[in-house]
This record gives structure tokens, sequence and C-alpha cells, in this order.
């Protein structure tokens, strides 16, 4: 799933997968990344899994797939990503795009949403604009999303379409202006939040969003109330407390 050394006009693209036994979802994502499709819009794709210690397997499927898999250093989503962030830098990405591998979101869409960043540093895709599955949020979640959304875009001054997305596309340079110190699911709001501060340019694209493969992992109060606090405190705080 990987070529080492590029063509010269090649761009080199890493999928950074954050994972906690995900191995159904795995599957199903690894199966539909269109790495043909984007070999002919002009990217090497490398597949990163980062696993936050699975038990189930997780690990085998990565192995069947023939893509790289590392242990993250610690716990949690935001500590997935951040690693995942810092190999996918050592590797010599050009662009990085992140997903949740789980179902929720389709590969097929990473296309979409690569090609805006002809025109912006950092596309995110947009649920909430987008289709979403009648089982793939809850009312409280999706009336949650929205809400927290909307603070962001009250808190910042910029209009922000879902600021709890976890479908990212970014590139190398505005990767490395991110700073940023989350733990677990507040990453995404602290990378829009980062993203603000630093300047950088971004847009955002419908997708698809659909129910997740597997046990949820996000806590509908306690998580949310994580993100708002996350908000309000990189608002006061441009860069974080490391």
């Amino acid at each position: 799933m990987s070529v080492n050394q590029p063509a010269p006009s090649m761009k080199r693209l890493v999928v950074l997968l954050p994972v906690l036994n995900e191995v159904l979802g795995l599957e199903w994502v690894l199966e539909r990344l269109p790495i043909r499709e984007l070999y002919e819009q002009g990217f090497e794709t490398a597949v990163l899994v980062m696993d936050g210690h699975s038990t189930d397997g997780t690990s085998n499927v990565a192995e069947q797939f023939d893509v790289l898999f590392m242990e993250q250093d610690e716990t949690g989503k935001g500590m997935a990503i951040r690693h995942g962030f810092r190999e996918t830098l050592a590797m010599g990405a050009d662009v990085v795009v992140m997903l949740d591998a789980d179902g929720t979101y389709r590969p097929s869409e990473m296309l979409n949403l690569l090609k805006g960043l002809d025109h912006a540093d950092v596309v995110i895709g947009d649920r909430l604009n987008g289709t979403i599955s009648p089982d793939a949020m809850t009312r409280f979640n999706f009336v949650g999303n929205h809400l927290l959304t909307w603070f962001a875009t009250a808190l910042y001054g910029v209009t922000t379409n879902d600021v709890c997305s976890g479908y990212w596309a970014i590139s190398r340079e505005a990767l490395k202006r991110l700073v940023l110190n989350s733990v677990s699911f507040e990453i995404e709001a602290e990378m829009f939040a980062s993203m603000i501060h630093q300047g950088l340019s971004f847009r955002y694209k419908p997708i698809s969003y659909s129910a997740r493969i597997g046990e949820a992992k996000l806590g509908s109060t306690a998580d949310g109330w994580k993100i708002l606090r996350k908000l309000i405190t990189r608002r006061i705080f441009p860069n974080p407390l490391m």
C-alpha cells in the first residue's frame, strides 16, 4: 500500500488512522482506501496505523494489509494523533489525511478533500452540512455538535462548520505549525483553535457520516465538556502549556 521512492512529480501522502480495538472498522477502511485514484491524482500513499495498545487483533489486520503499524507512546486519541503527526513529518509527507478507522467516514471522500488543498492549507470534512445516516449520531450528540460548533464560531470570530470533525487533510507546512497538547477527544477542537491562531487558511467540504462499526468510545457529556474547556482555554492561551 505504499511506495518508498515516489517519482519526483508525485506528492507523498500519509493516511493517518488512530485506532483502539478497531479490528472490524480498520479492515473496512483499509479495503476501501482509494489508492489507485490517489495515484492518478498525483499522490504516492503510505498508511500509518497509530495504535492505542489494542487487544482485539487490530495489529493482525494491519499486518494483513501490509501497512505501517505503530503503538503510540501514551493512551488517548489526542496522544495518538500528536504522535502520528510527528511520525508523518519524519516520513517526509507532503500531505497527511487523518480519519477515524471505525467506518464512520468514507475513505473515497478524501479525494475531494485533497483537491481543496489547492486553495487552502487545511481542508476539513463537514458532517453537519453533509449527509448523516439516521443511525450515525444520537439526537443528543447531534445537538451537542451543533452547539460546540456555534460556540467555537462565536468564541474565535471565525466561521466553522464542524468543530468536532475527525476527517482532515493538512499540508506539511500547516502541520508543522500546529501547536497541540490534547490527550483525548478534544484534539480536533484544539486543532481548529491552533489553526486559527496560526493564521492558516482552511475550508470545509461536505462529507458523509455513517454509523460506526463496533463499540463507541466517545462519551457524550464528559467529552463534550472537555472539548468546550479546550476551546475556552486555547482562546485565552494561544500557545498551550506543554
